[in-house]
């Protein structure tokens, strides 16, 4: 069985001892006396925060939130409705979300 050096061997083997897994990813180095080192490098992986979309509107059959990029409105009416219900129903909840960000826009700002 050859020996095999392993670079950076200690705080891998710190981390496996304590249970965890340990990711990341692997490659060959040749030393100076010419033998070759497997080292091996953890993944510096962080948690990523992710920011929530805030409600603005809750309309009839959806929602209009605001996320940090984006306004998003979102729309599910039953098809039972019929094409000309829906239609006007979009219509409808449509205006009420332009006066929501209407509104929304208005709050913010301080008026003297």
């Amino acid at each position: 069985m050859k020996k095999v050096n392993i670079k950076n061997e200690n705080s891998v083997m710190n981390a496996l001892h304590k249970g965890l897994k340990v990711e990341g990813r692997l490659w060959l180095e040749k030393s100076e006396r010419g033998e070759w080192i497997i080292c091996f490098d953890r993944y510096n992986r962080k948690p990523q925060t992710k920011r929530h979309n805030r409600l603005i509107c809750r309309l009839e059959h959806g929602w209009v939130k605001e996320s940090v990029e984006r306004i998003k409105v979102y729309e599910s009416i039953p098809k039972m409705l019929g094409t000309a219900r829906v239609a006007s129903v979009l219509e409808r909840e449509i205006r009420e979300a332009k006066g929501a960000l209407i509104e929304h826009e208005l709050d913010l700002i301080e008026f003297c």
